[in-house]
């Protein structure tokens, strides 16, 4: 077995990159995807990532509970206040739902 290098790749570097962080923080990876004619970024979170917060999913209009994995999604070039949380379900099926959402009479009004 080959010793373990704990050294810092370069002058100022610790060996990760923003990237990385952004990822470990959240406990999920992002990517890009296109939708409705424009490009998404999508945050995939653990649900160590969520614990102590609840979310309304517009896919489906129900609650995410806390330290549910979910998908939270945004357009490209939008700012924090266009950021949704969705039931990762809910995300893969975005193109399959209709645009109106039914509730049944007992649902809370949001």
């Amino acid at each position: 077995m080959s010793p373990r290098r704990n050294r810092p790749k370069g002058p100022g570097s610790s060996g990760r990159s923003a990237e990385d962080e952004v990822a470990s923080r959240y406990g999920g990876w992002q990517s890009s995807e296109r939708w409705q004619g424009e490009e998404w970024s999508v945050r995939h979170v653990a649900g160590a990532g969520a614990q102590g917060k609840t979310y309304r999913c517009p896919g489906c209009d129900q609650l995410i509970g806390s330290g549910v994995p979910h998908v939270v999604a945004w357009p490209e070039y939008a700012g924090v206040d266009d950021r949704r949380h969705w039931h990762k379900a809910c995300w893969n099926a975005k193109d399959r739902r209709t645009t109106r959402v039914q509730r049944s009479r007992n649902a809370p009004r949001f």
